[in-house]
């Protein structure tokens, strides 16, 4: 019987792998420990019968770069494997696909699920930056309908779903960026009485805290390009669903070609194997940072799901399992414009103004002026997201490090 792990962290170390254990025999073999990497574009068969079943979808035969390869499978049987932690019966059931970015796998999840002319798309007004922009900009273009909607307040949720009947809603676990936390299991329950599917986008919540899929949530997506691969140097997206949406969601990606490639998967499968390191000591980190930037008098108000004042602090807890909080702190610089940002982001010594999260870096973003520039300041304001407020990613340096550097550029 193969021995298969049970712990998340052990999960994460060796999901994914496919070891050839060598029966005992007269002759050598070696396996390397680390997997390889597979870049052929092509594969031939002797049994044409075989190439019939690849060409025709066999998620275990490769025939073509864009229908799939043995790097890129790799990763996604580990994406499949951490996010069906809770139900490993059930992980047979499930399939990943993994893409170029974060964008494609959202733009993916929502047309395989059937949001096309005539149909409508809901979103959390609150969302980040570029989804809103497809909901409230692109999918326009192609007669698609965009509502948002404050996916917190769980009476509005529903009149939205009674009135506008939408295809898709999609929500963040932890909003992009003011950080607020959504009822995920009631919202599925809500989605599925009006018809509609919930995809959650899970990139700041990462499976280690949250894994949506138990809750009823029909497809969980990622921006792998931050905590999954959680080093800065690789591009790419995953979307996680039970198999009956298997075929929609590859011949999409088959005919629209927005494909992962087998050195950013063979990285990002790397970076899985460190995600519970990483997490549990930048979760850690942020609650420290969080609550020492609390009490700056240069700030008016610091937002962390882990700080008992956050509105949904409670509701995290119970989702998360109060193994952690996220590592994201959004902070509000006090009767702060533009100028005044840019002169802290310059300030700065040790945190790097860059414009992600998830690196082992500390990293800090501006929303107005990049994740969120294509709103107009009218839709900012809608959205709370104020001209003085920075993002805050957390990273794997000392905390009291990171508090001094902020400190000093605050100017105390």
């Amino acid at each position: 019987m193969p021995f298969s792990p049970k712990s998340f962290i052990s999960k994460a170390v060796h999901g994914g792998e496919i070891r050839r254990y060598a029966p005992r025999a007269k002759r050598i073999r070696s396996t390397p420990v680390v997997g390889g990497i597979d870049p052929s574009i092509g594969y031939i068969y002797d049994d044409s019968a075989h190439l019939d079943d690849a060409l025709g979808g066999d998620p275990n035969l490769y025939v073509y770069g864009r229908y799939g390869n043995p790097t890129v499978a790799a990763f996604e049987k580990a994406m499949v494997e951490l996010e069906c932690h809770d139900m490993p019966e059930r992980a047979a059931e499930c399939f990943a696909l993994a893409t170029s970015s974060g964008m494609a796998a959202i733009h993916l999840a929502m047309a395989a699920c059937g949001v096309r002319a005539g149909a409508t798309v809901a979103a959390a007004q609150d969302c980040y930056g570029a989804t809103y922009s497809l909901v409230d900009g692109l999918w326009p273009q192609y007669g698609v309908k965009g509502v948002f909607v404050d996916a917190t307040d769980l009476n509005t949720v529903e009149r939205m779903l009674a009135q506008d009947a939408p295809t898709v809603l999609i929500v963040e676990t932890i909003s992009n960026p003011l950080l607020k936390i959504v009822d995920i299991p009631r919202l599925a329950e809500l989605c599925h009485a009006y018809g509609a599917r919930l995809l959650v986008d899970n990139t700041f919540a990462t499976p280690m805290l949250f894994r949506p899929l138990v809750h009823g949530v029909d497809v969980v997506i990622h921006s792998a390009t931050k905590y999954i691969g959680g080093h800065g140097d690789v591009l790419g997206g995953v979307v996680v669903a039970r198999n009956d949406l298997r075929s929609a969601f590859w011949e999409y990606l088959k005919k629209t070609g927005g494909n992962l490639g087998p050195h950013e998967a063979w990285l990002l499968h790397r970076g899985i194997k460190t995600l519970p390191l990483r997490m549990e000591r930048q979760c850690r980190n942020a609650c420290v940072v969080a609550e020492q930037l609390s009490r700056h008098p240069a700030l008016a108000q610091v937002r962390y799901p882990g700080l008992p004042e956050h509105p949904q602090h409670e509701l995290a807890g119970r989702l998360f399992g109060y193994a952690g909080y996220g590592a994201v702190v959004a902070c509000e610089l006090k009767d702060a414009g533009q100028e005044d940002v840019f002169r802290f982001l310059e300030a700065l010594q040790m945190v790097q103004p860059a414009t992600t999260v998830g690196d082992v870096y500390s990293l800090v973003l501006y929303p107005s002026h990049s994740s969120h520039r294509a709103l107009s300041p009218a839709q900012r304001a809608a959205v709370g997201i104020a001209d003085g407020l920075v993002r805050l990613a957390v990273g794997a340096e000392d905390p009291e490090d990171i508090c001094a550097d902020i400190y000093a550029a605050l100017g105390s």
